[in-house]
């Protein structure tokens, strides 16, 4: 078990759990959520790639559209 910071909340995780399945966990549709590791932008085609290590701090919020 690692554990890491989502949204200033504590949250226990399996080991090798990656940006990916934390996301789709969420009650928020994943397409609607921006995503963000420890300060660092995470794009939803890379989610997958993201192992979440213990200790790191993920970030999700509404991304601003407009024109």
């Amino acid at each position: 078990m690692i554990a890491i910071t989502l949204n200033h909340e504590r949250v226990p995780l399996e080991d090798g759990a990656t940006l990916a399945s934390l996301i789709a966990s969420l009650p928020e549709a994943p397409a609607a959520l921006a995503t963000a590791v420890n300060g660092d932008f995470v794009p939803r085609a890379r989610r997958p790639e993201v192992v979440l290590r213990d200790g790191d701090a993920v970030m999700t919020f509404e991304p601003i559209t407009g024109g």
